[in-house]
């Protein structure tokens, strides 16, 4: 597995996703998604879809519903099969001036090793909870019971 930070170079690919995404290009953004492109978001399994005409209209609202978001690429690794693992780090001010703080990871590949877009991904990104429960709190929550 080949591990990158902010000091390395991503894959193009990825390079690509990161500079659309800083520079709110949408058509470049929506570019690095493949028309039959597949997404899966496993923690919330019916906001999954399919096609890149939904990437537009998804970043269509966020660029126009946070138009200072930052997306920071905090480290990446590229896995078997091309598979890339990205962390991100997403912050801004919604037009509301409520901030915006997500986090998380998205795996994302290519249906073949030299498409030039991204076919598949799977979505790990969540609303930072600044003042959430501690951690004995929320593992109590989560399992429930006492050992």
């Amino acid at each position: 597995m080949k591990v990158g930070t902010m000091d390395a170079a991503p894959p193009v690919l990825l390079q690509r996703l990161q500079t659309a995404m800083a520079d709110h290009d949408l058509d470049a953004l929506v570019g690095c998604f493949a028309p039959g492109y597949r997404n899966e978001t496993p923690l919330h399994p019916s906001q999954n879809f399919t096609g890149n005409a939904q990437v537009r209209q998804n970043w269509t609202r966020i660029l126009g519903s946070v138009p200072d978001l930052t997306a920071t690429l905090v480290r990446w690794a590229e896995g078997s099969g091309g598979a890339l693992w990205a962390e991100w780090d997403w912050r801004g001010t919604r037009r509301d001036g409520v901030p915006l703080h997500l986090a998380g990871v998205t795996i994302l590949g290519t249906d073949d090793p030299g498409d030039a877009a991204f076919g598949w991904s799977r979505f790990y990104m969540e609303p930072v909870e600044a003042d959430g429960v501690a951690v004995d709190a929320a593992v109590a929550t989560t399992v429930g019971g006492a050992r």
